[in-house]
């Protein structure tokens, strides 16, 4: 499955200006074609099921896979933390600017699964560090197991300021993209 995600003029490359030259221009763009292969990586070779669209300035993709542990800062130290039992699914979602294809932080991204057209849960996902690919990410409890559920992602338009007066001018609309279908995998890894 490759989740290879068209260009469009309503969002064109990135032109110098004078808080970007050519070269800084290219450099950013190398880094989000990296991001991009590692995003498909993840999504059709390490994930149980993974999807990817375009949403306005944005490429939203997610990844599913089983409830898994991390490190959590508890007193100043790491300290591993298993998933709790109770949580079957950990849901991953991505985000990469539609023109350079970097990844995007500090998105407030709120999500809800349905199943057969029932809510079954909605969250709002972490930023996650992960070695191969940044993410926002949660553990979820769904009482119904494995099956085939429908995931939405809504993502409010940031406040973060932007540089560039030539190409600064972008994620000012909120977005909601919509994945059916997805034949979820749940347990725990």
């Amino acid at each position: 499955m490759s989740l290879k995600t068209e260009t469009s003029p309503h969002n064109p490359p990135a032109t110098p200006s004078d808080e970007a030259d050519e070269n800084q221009l290219e450099m950013a763009a190398e880094e989000g074609r990296d991001y991009l292969a590692s995003l498909e990586y993840m999504a059709t070779k390490v994930a149980d099921a993974g999807g990817k669209t375009r949403a306005g300035d944005y490429i939203v993709a997610f990844a599913q896979e089983r409830a898994e542990g991390m490190y959590h800062l508890k007193d100043g130290q790491l300290e591993w933390v298993d998933a709790p039992a109770d949580m079957n699914c950990h849901m991953e979602v991505a985000v990469a600017d539609a023109a350079d294809k970097r990844f995007i932080p500090y998105l407030d991204i709120e999500c809800t699964l349905s199943k057969d057209g029932k809510h079954v849960v909605s969250f709002k996902p972490d930023f996650l560090w992960h070695p191969g690919l940044y993410h926002y990410g949660k553990d979820l409890r769904l009482p119904d197991g494995d099956g085939v559920y429908d995931l939405n992602i809504r993502i409010a338009a940031p406040d973060f300021p932007r540089h560039d007066k030539k190409n600064g001018k972008r994620y000012a609309a909120p977005v909601e993209v919509n994945f059916e279908k997805i034949q979820v995998t749940t347990g725990h890894e």
